[in-house]
């Protein structure tokens, strides 16, 4: 099956050699999500990667990708002055379209829905290079939320020539809007594959309280709740909620304790110290490194996060998640099971969290059926889907299948969580 419909298309290379394909990523998820493609690709030897740290957050980027191994092949440097989304998306246009110009890739890759993505499709668009959109599809259905990523990711899908679903309620999406055919292919979420690999590497703890508190866990000590609160719309009033939960949980369950990796923003860690800092069993930190938090998510019972890809990284270690949002756009999580929306309504937080830590059975049957996103082998099929799309491979990429049927947690007659 060929590609001869999208524009633009792939260019021809000849007999023997080797394709560029940039990895453009400006964030931590995006530099996670690239670095199993970037593994593989160099595992096949078909296609070259480059790494690009756009400047965004040109440290968390590079910080991520050390986990895996990676350092950037190209570091571009922004000049941020305001901080607004007009000047970020036009320098990082500026940037990209030079660098496209100097040295122009057979293909370039983009995951999810970050200003780096729109930026990084548009300039390759403009300058007719295939775009392949990895984490295509998701949806919220809500342009207000998450805001400017559900905008980014469907403009982003208009413009790509290749689009990776990681499940197929994804491309089901893209296919209400017009978008299905032979460049929509399910290949599962490299999130799964990043989560798995670093895990097992098991970094050390920059933090000596977080090595004691695993030593508790693994002596029987202690029970872990990890809690992540980013999202800028959980800031203020609906964080002072979630936090005044965690209080209260720790308050009931005298073995559990609560990880809390504070988000920078200084009235936001202000907001989390003046709640949290006095409260035994609670240890707040710096935001962690990927491959501590992989570690730590490991070791948990149960995690609270408004963090799409924790929702994603969570069932592959048996670990339910309640999600602290009112709606996401990974609602194959909620469906199959292994996670929970619950808002940020304090009494619902509170009480849903001490059901499931009192009842074992209860947390099993949310992940029994493994992860909904993924088995592992996304990035595999990502170079795959590449390699095809560059006429490198004759054969369309077989896609993934996740397990049939679906476990739940019902709490009607168990709990009141209304």
């Amino acid at each position: 099956m060929g590609l001869s419909a999208l524009v633009p298309g792939p260019r021809q290379f000849y007999r023997g050699e080797v394709p560029e394909v940039f990895l453009v990523a400006g964030t931590r998820p995006e530099a996670v999500k690239m670095a199993p493609v970037a593994a593989a690709m160099f595992a096949c030897g078909r296609l070259r990667p480059v790494l690009v740290n756009s400047g965004q957050h040109p440290e968390m980027v590079d910080q991520a990708l050390e986990s895996f191994g990676f350092t950037a092949d190209v570091r571009l440097k922004l000049n941020r002055v305001t901080g607004g989304q007009a000047e970020l998306t036009g320098q990082l246009i500026e940037e990209l379209d030079r660098l496209f110009t100097e040295r122009t890739p057979g293909a370039v890759l983009v995951q999810g829905d970050t200003t780096t993505t729109l930026a990084g499709a548009l300039a390759a668009f403009w300058q007719q290079i295939p775009v392949v959109h990895l984490e295509a599809g998701l949806r919220s259905h809500d342009l207000t939320s998450p805001f400017p990523e559900e905008g980014n990711r469907k403009m982003v899908g208009q413009l790509a020539s290749l689009h990776l679903t990681p499940t197929a309620d994804s491309a089901a999406h893209l296919a209400a809007e017009s978008l299905q055919g032979n460049n929509v292919l399910t290949i599962g979420n490299t999130v799964v594959d990043a989560v798995l690999d670093v895990a097992a590497r098991r970094a050390p703890y920059g933090d000596s309280r977080l090595q004691e508190m695993e030593n508790r866990v693994h002596g029987g000590q202690s029970r872990l709740v990890l809690v992540t609160a980013h999202r800028r719309e959980s800031w203020g009033e609906p964080l002072d909620r979630v936090l005044h939960a965690v209080a209260d949980i720790v308050r009931e369950r005298p073995d559990v304790e609560v990880v809390l990796p504070a988000h920078p923003n200084p009235d936001v860690r202000q907001q989390v110290l003046d709640v949290l800092g006095g409260v035994a069993r609670v240890t707040i930190t710096d935001p962690l490194p990927y491959a501590q938090m992989a570690r730590l998510l490991a070791q948990c019972t149960l995690v609270l996060s408004d963090s799409g890809g924790i929702q994603e990284e969570a069932p592959s270690f048996g670990v339910p998640a309640l999600v602290l949002r009112d709606v996401t756009e990974r609602m194959e999580a909620v469906n199959s099971g292994c996670a929970v929306l619950v808002g940020t309504d304090r009494e619902r937080i509170t009480a849903l969290t001490l059901h499931l830590l009192d009842s074992p059975s209860a947390r099993e049957a949310m992940t029994a059926d493994g992860n909904p996103f993924g088995d592992g082998l996304a990035s595999v099929r990502t170079e795959q889907a590449l390699a095809w799309l560059l006429g490198l491979q004759q054969q369309r990429p077989a896609e993934f299948a996740p397990y049939a049927g679906s476990a739940t947690v019902r709490m009607s007659g168990e709990v009141d969580v209304a």
